[in-house]
């Protein structure tokens, strides 16, 4: 079976596993790579770029190692490949986990639980819930299932189009590192340089990929348009800036605007200004949207895929 073939077929039951059964609740590989990560962490762990460099290459390095092993491994027999790689992309995406979390908090939101909302917000994102109000805590979950559209789906499938099993992986390994090490802490600042620059260049197709989509499945596909080509590069993330100006446009609400984090305020620059504000009812037509992109996505790394074996054969 041709390589296109298994990466779609694989992909495919991949995607639909996590919409099945979504994230095992123990045991889950991104949490045991995430375990692993901090134990080097404890070991390398030295207020200085240099260290942080090596302990993204001993982690990141070391998952895609693993995910080319096992692609070795299996490589022939189709069946073995196939089932491979949908067992790596249904581990890698957290699409089904993405909206149930949004959900959550959405329904705390319309039955007026604020506190309940922003006891769960953290479980997404990582704002201060205490300093916001429903339509605050609205507009963040917008904003994270935007974003994470890219980071936990598309830019994975992406990678997995260009390098199979270990670009699943590899992916899923520089995003988590992001996660855990690229913010800008005292304790990271330097540290966490590594990975935060890593994931900017690994995030960046398929942060393009998701804004594209998010106009095309969007309600609006010229606010869409506007709004990234506008606002986007005005946003502190290269990557965030061009998914979340799309979905604001694609969705027509306003995003962006003064957000606090760890303690820290920050001042964002507002994304489709024109749109109205966000509201309760917008955290549904985001996860549709986010769900519409994913499986957009997943049709068109197949295609492209396909089409550059068929001139390379």
């Amino acid at each position: 079976m041709r390589a296109d073939r298994v990466f779609a077929y694989g992909a495919a039951a991949g995607l639909l596993g996590d919409l099945l059964l979504g994230d095992p609740r123990r045991g889950h590989p991104v949490a045991v790579f995430g375990r692993t990560a901090a134990a080097v962490e404890r070991v390398l762990w030295r207020d200085h770029r240099a260290w942080g460099a090596v302990h993204t290459a001993v982690c990141a390095g070391g998952a895609l190692a693993l995910g080319a092993a096992a692609a070795r491994a299996v490589r022939t027999s189709p069946a073995a490949s196939v089932a491979l790689t949908g067992a790596a992309t249904w581990a890698v995406v957290g699409g089904t986990s993405l909206a149930r979390e949004a959900r959550v908090i959405g329904q705390a939101l319309e039955a007026g639980d604020i506190e309940g909302a922003r006891a769960r917000l953290p479980h997404l994102c990582g704002r201060d819930p205490q300093a916001l109000d429903a339509d605050g805590i609205a507009r963040a979950v917008v904003e994270s299932v935007a974003e994470n559209t890219s980071d936990a789906v598309v830019g994975a499938l992406v990678w997995g189009a260009v390098a199979g099993i270990p670009g699943l992986v590899g992916f899923r390994a520089v995003n988590t590192l992001d996660a855990m090490v690229g913010h800008k802490s005292p304790k990271y600042r330097r540290y966490g340089w590594a990975s935060a620059r890593l994931d900017d260049v690994a995030g960046w197709p398929g942060s393009r990929l998701t804004a594209v989509l998010a106009a095309v499945a969007g309600a609006d596909p010229r606010g869409a348009v506007r709004a990234w080509r506008t606002d986007a590069a005005a946003h502190p993330s290269p990557n965030a800036g061009p998914v979340e100006a799309s979905f604001a446009g694609a969705l027509g609400v306003r995003l962006g605007g003064t957000l606090s984090y760890g303690g820290r305020v920050e001042h964002r620059p507002v994304l489709n200004g024109d749109g109205r504000a966000v509201g309760t009812q917008d955290i549904e037509r985001a996860v549709r949207l986010s769900k519409r992109v994913g499986w957009l996505a997943l049709g068109v790394c197949a295609a492209a895929r396909r089409i550059v074996k068929g001139r390379t054969s």
